[in-house]
């Protein structure tokens, strides 16, 4: 078991500033609940910190641990985790090492790869809330890479159930046509250029995702020239680790995602051959919007959409 040391940093913080709400219910839910802030130290030394969400509701039906895609820090997926309380849940939001509140030091000097996330900060994290929610059902919500973690990670048997959101290999050419015109650049050009030269990824100043470590993205490129992705980079081991995991897993899948095809989707998901699998996809004009796309799902505006596609899976 991972041994992840824990330390408190606010014990009373309250949540950032939402966008405004029409629904009275859902602000008067977001201003009772308290956000506990914590820092944890993974077995690789590094620090990570993880926020909880306390749901108010009188019976805690579980805990989600919302799993985010590479480069979307954990604020931004405040809103989702305020309406999981409302539900009855608790929740657990993190930023991997080098993302968002988990940036000791200039990204430059973070170590971290993608699989390094899935070895030490995923269990890190799961240890955390075995120790803090031991009797609880534990749900991983997994956005994207947060999903890829489930058969990175070196085992998933403190987690319940599996719901991956937009979650799909990243093999550029399989990519929807938005991110393929632009991704074959980005692969072959502009991160070999950058990354070597100045030590990371400066997203924030190209407007492309935020700042990535090196290793994170040196190796997501790597497998994004791979026919196979990740497993066929990394070979059987890793094969035999997605292989491994049996948690029931409800895939939902976006149609007019930018990112993500159907194809890279199947493709992921089919790595998975233990575990049942439900596929879910959703067209935004059936929940009430326009767009939804790979990003921003999880922004307050879409709660109808929440309401229509995660509340059955959680309250059923």
């Amino acid at each position: 078991m991972n041994n992840a040391t824990q330390t408190d940093i606010s014990q009373s913080a309250q949540p950032e500033t939402l966008s405004e709400s029409s629904n009275s219910a859902y602000i008067a839910a977001e201003v009772s609940k308290s956000v506990v802030e914590h820092k944890i130290v993974t077995d690789a030394g590094h620090s990570i910190v993880l926020k909880v969400f306390n749901s108010q509701q009188v019976s805690v039906k579980g805990v989600c641990v919302v799993a985010a895609a590479t480069g979307v820090a954990q604020y931004l997926y405040q809103d989702f985790a305020l309406w999981l309380t409302t539900l009855g849940y608790d929740v657990v939001t993190f930023d991997y090492d080098g993302i968002g509140l988990s940036v000791d030091k200039h990204v430059k000097y973070c170590k971290s790869d993608v699989l390094s996330w899935a070895y030490n900060d995923c269990p890190a994290v799961l240890d955390f809330v075995e120790r803090h929610f031991f009797d609880l059902e534990c749900i991983w919500i997994g956005h994207s890479v947060g999903g890829h973690m489930l058969g990175m990670m070196p085992n998933t048997a403190q987690i319940s159930r599996a719901i991956t959101v937009a979650a799909g290999t990243g093999t550029w050419w399989y990519n929807s046509t938005p991110t393929k015109r632009v991704s074959w650049f980005l692969w072959y050009f502009l991160v070999p250029v950058t990354v070597p030269l100045l030590g990371y990824f400066p997203g924030d100043k190209l407007n492309i995702m935020c700042n990535l470590p090196k290793g994170v993205m040196m190796q997501w490129r790597r497998w994004c020239l791979k026919e196979g992705y990740a497993v066929e980079k990394e070979g059987q081991w890793l094969k035999e680790r997605f292989a491994n995991v049996n948690v029931p897993i409800h895939a939902i899948a976006f149609s007019d995602d930018e990112m993500m095809s159907m194809k890279n989707i199947d493709m992921l998901h089919s790595q998975f051959s233990s575990a049942n699998i439900t596929r879910q996809t959703v067209n935004p004009k059936d929940v009430g919007h326009k767009r939804i796309g790979h990003i921003g799902w999880h922004k307050e505006r879409y709660q109808s959409m929440w309401e229509q596609v995660f509340k059955p899976l959680l309250t059923g």
